[in-house]
């Protein structure tokens, strides 16, 4: 199961789990160019293999596996997806 990123994020937008993803699945980064225009990052859940080094890099904890996110944040399993579906 991919890794979520859920409602923390938004306007925080902190990169540090995108430096440490060794697949490059967190989007968008800063040299995207919807950056500014995103309210939060998102994981590729086709890409993400669950190692988890995102997770501690996180400064608000915003990055969950998916079995542990709170069930009132299960709506971003789907804006995560549908984000790498546009």
């Amino acid at each position: 199961m991919p890794h979520i990123i859920a409602e923390p994020c938004i306007g925080t937008k902190d990169t540090s789990c995108v430096d440490v993803c060794p697949v490059d699945c967190i989007h968008p980064t800063k040299d995207d160019d919807d950056y500014q225009d995103a309210d939060q990052l998102f994981i590729d859940p086709d890409t993400c293999i669950d190692c988890g080094l995102c997770v501690d890099e996180c400064p608000v904890k915003a990055i969950f596996p998916e079995e542990d996110l709170p069930t009132e944040w299960n709506n971003y399993v789907q804006l995560n997806v549908d984000y790498y579906n546009q």
